[in-house]
């Protein structure tokens, strides 16, 4: 007679509970809010910001939501029949608005990125979208220009990517030394963008002058 198999079992303890989610609940959120609203010296529970705690939270969660985006995800779609073109693409004068991670305040400005195709290029919405991924997180712009620049180098290969940010920041023009009017500029290149100042040279003409279009 043949053995009858039976089912091997778990045992119960061996289970490994889900993972926590390390992020404190909605209401907790709220009530941090709360206590901010008092230690800035106002009534919390008074009309006009008795939903401002609920209206931050939600906030929030638009403001940050990179968070929970893979921006290398968007470039996996590329496209191959582009009949042999290889020279360079652009796109310029990408608005973003981001907020610094020393203060949480806002910083305003636009992305311009180029890149010299090796066979497949990306739909020009999709770098969009990658900008967005990484501005809708607490940033630093050297940081954040960084990101954008190794992403699109990781993931399309390209035989080289410059990626240009011009930003006003908020932290410096609200708070601090008061500076309205400054923009922040930096700029990161690889490949033939790095190597080759014909390049780099044809890349910066392109977007021109960038700067001069941030109050458009």
């Amino acid at each position: 007679m043949s053995e009858v198999l039976k089912p091997k079992l778990t045992p119960f303890c061996s289970l490994k509970p889900a993972p926590k989610d390390p992020r404190p609940s909605r209401d907790e959120a709220e009530e941090a809010i709360r206590t901010l609203l008092l230690w800035a010296g106002d009534d919390p529970d008074r009309e006009g910001l008795a939903e401002t705690p609920a209206r931050v939270a939600r906030a929030f969660e638009e403001w940050f939501s990179g968070y929970g985006e893979d921006p290398e995800e968007y470039l996996r779609r590329t496209f191959e029949e582009v009949d042999g073109y290889d020279e360079m693409i652009t796109l310029r004068d990408i608005r973003f608005e981001s907020h610094c991670e020393h203060h949480l305040a806002p910083i305003i400005g636009r992305v311009h990125i180029g890149y010299l195709p090796n066979n497949k290029v990306v739909g020009i919405s999709k770098l969009a979208r990658v900008v967005e991924a990484y501005a809708r997180r607490l940033q630093v712009q050297e940081k954040m220009n960084a990101q954008i620049a190794h992403c699109i180098q990781q993931v399309l290969e390209p035989l080289g990517v410059g990626v240009v940010v011009e930003a006003s920041h908020q932290c410096m023009t609200t708070r601090g030394v008061h500076k309205p009017g400054v923009l922040m500029v930096t700029s990161m290149m690889l490949g033939e963008f790095r190597k080759n100042p014909l390049t780099r040279r044809e890349f910066l003409s392109v977007i021109g002058n960038p700067a001069t279009t941030l109050d458009r």
